[in-house]
Parts: structure tokens; sequence; C-alpha cells
């Protein structure tokens, strides 16, 4: 028969209770001094998936400079939207939205919400849209202005991840051509742009585009988008009780509502007219 060793396995003394106290306490005070400040937005080596805000935010035709966004920093709003590109926006001519201002603005601490103003609908309510509609090939001119919209937001340092929102202009319901030609311009628009690894999202009015959108829903339409940007002036911010978006729909952290448009505000100096907006949802991912 072999023989058998026994194995002594010595016990490590126990800590005493004092000690037990000073551990616990050392690593609740590094746990505190590594957290993020309340509020803070992770450190980020590179994207990891959509950055939301939630807060006020306002959008204004041109994009303003950065003197006035830091005499803006004393509002209330700490988001702002961006008209980025699209053959329909009222200010083509951004001279300040560059890289730089991008990431500076980005530094700084606010939260962008990338707008791209394409082709619209064939039954655009507002007469100077009309000259720009999508076409006889909306799916086309959707995967187009899609990938459009893609390389004009990488231009400015905005990453994968990142929302853009797709605005189309207040339409007539009443046309099925309209609406259906209108439909297949915005799902090819999102499908393109959800393709490349960004959020696809849709401003419009409340009564027109949404109202559209969520009707599209509920057919069971694919490719719709995934965040709502809901125009409904004159009225208190009301993220979730919107009377048009069934109260399951686009959430959580997928509505904004612009709430006031048109008006003139000043801070520190600074005037500027713009749309006002309260947002929980996705915003643009800075490299």
């Amino acid at each position: 028969m072999g023989s058998t060793k026994k194995i002594i396995r010595r016990s490590a003394p126990r800590p005493t209770a004092l000690l037990t106290a000073l551990l616990t306490a050392l690593l609740g005070l590094l746990a505190t001094l590594l957290a993020p400040a309340a509020g803070a937005e992770p450190d980020r080596t590179g994207p990891r998936g959509p950055n939301v805000f939630q807060g006020w935010a306002f959008d204004t035709c041109k994009a303003p400079s950065l003197s006035t966004l830091q005499a803006w920093k004393h509002s209330k709003y700490r988001g702002i939207g961006i008209y980025f590109g699209g053959r329909g926006r009222a200010c083509p001519n951004q001279p300040n939205l560059t890289p730089g201002w991008v990431r500076s603005a980005h530094r700084a601490g606010w939260r962008m919400l990338p707008l791209y103003v394409g082709s619209q609908a064939p039954c655009v309510v507002n007469k100077h849209k009309r000259k720009i509609t999508i076409g006889s090939n909306p799916s086309q001119v959707g995967a187009s202005e899609g990938r459009d919209a893609v390389r004009r937001a990488q231009a400015l340092g905005i990453a994968p991840d990142s929302a853009l929102y797709l605005d189309m202009e207040a339409y007539s319901l009443g046309s099925a051509s309209c609406t259906g030609r209108t439909l297949s311009y915005i799902t090819a628009w999102n499908r393109e742009v959800a393709g490349q690894g960004y959020v696809p999202g849709f401003y419009s009015s409340a009564d027109s585009g949404v109202r559209h959108m969520e009707r599209a829903r509920q057919a069971g339409t694919r490719d719709l988008p995934s965040v709502m940007w809901f125009a409904r002036w004159h009225t208190k911010p009301n993220l979730y009780g919107e009377p048009e978006l069934s109260s399951q729909a686009w959430r959580p952290h997928r509505r904004i509502h612009q709430y006031a448009g048109n008006v003139p505000e000043t801070h520190g100096g600074h005037r500027l007219v713009i749309d006002r907006n309260q947002v929980d949802a996705p915003v643009a991912v800075i490299r």
C-alpha cells in the first residue's frame, strides 16, 4: 500500500473587529472618491452607447457663437439643437458650426441635438418647403439623404451612437399618396442612419408627422424613428402626456417636447430667438 500524506491547512488569523471597521471605512472612502459627480457624464474613451440628456434645451436657426453659449450658461438650458445638414435648412450658412465649435461646446457642458432638414413631404404645409419635396422615388432619396446625414455628422465629430433627428415640417394627412411617399422616405432614412450605427430620431408637428408615425406604429410599420421630438406650442411641457402618442410608445428616454417657438430670450446680454424644448432623449456622442 502506498503511503499517504496528510495535508495540513493553516487558517489565517481572523481580523479583529477594529481592523474590520477600518477596512470597511477605507473601502467606503475609495468608492466615494471614485464615483462620478451627480449628473456628470461618464468619461469616454470611445462610444459605448447613446448619451441620454434630461433637462431643458433650445434650438435656433444658426448655431450661436461660443461667447453666447458661455453667457447662456446662466440660463436653465444645457441642451442645444443644431441644424447640421439637409437641403431644407432655413439657415444653410452656419459659420460657427465647425468641429472645433462642437468640441468646445461639448466640453463646456452643452449637450447637442443634431437636426437634419432634408426633403419634405409633397403635401408640406409651408409653401417655402414645397420646392424641396421628396420626389417620385422616396426610398432612394431617403437612403441617399440618410447617408449624407451620417457623413455630415461624422465631419463634425459626432460619433456613432449619437441621435440624428430628421426634421419633417408639418404636412397634410388627407392624401394617402402623400403620406405613403413620406413614410417610405422616412423609413429609408431611418434604415440608413441606424445601419451606420446612429440612432434615428424624428421631429415634426404633433398633429401631422407625429400623428402619422403613431398611426404607422399601430399598423406595425417597421423602421420607424427610435426617438420622437414633437412640436406642440402654447402649452406647458408635457413629455409623456402628448395625446397623439400612446402612453406606452417611445419610452423610456425617447421623447422631446418643443413647447414654444420663435421666442426671444436674453441671458448675459446675449439675445437669441429660440424654440424651447423639454428633453428626455439621446443626444450627440462627441469624439
